[in-house]
């Protein structure tokens, strides 16, 4: 399997992820920050939160966990979440942006 079509299906499983406080998807606001298909297609996820207080920080990387792993011929999937660098506005896409009124 080509892995350049294998990251854009987990990109689109990643857009369906989001914040429940922010009407846009965690791909969309700049939270995920390396995805990582490894030759044996395991998936390995770095990403961030807004705020390292988020009500959320439990549950958002599990769903993220949940639709990468349903994304077919990926294996294991490995969500880490960094803090480092510190989550911007300035990481969301122009969309997003848009969306939140911030353009």
């Amino acid at each position: 399997m080509d892995k350049s079509f294998l990251n854009e299906e987990i990109v689109q499983a990643l857009q369906s992820v989001y914040d429940p406080e922010i009407p846009v998807s965690i791909y969309e606001l700049g939270l995920i920050y390396d995805i990582n298909i490894k030759d044996n297609y395991d998936v390995d996820i770095t990403m961030t939160l807004t705020t390292p207080h988020c009500p959320e920080a439990q549950t958002i990387p599990e769903k993220v966990a949940d639709v990468v792993s349903l994304v077919k011929g990926v294996n294991e999937v490995k969500v880490e979440i960094t803090w480092e660098p510190p989550w911007t506005q300035d990481r969301m896409t122009e969309a997003a942006k848009l969306e939140l009124g911030l353009m």
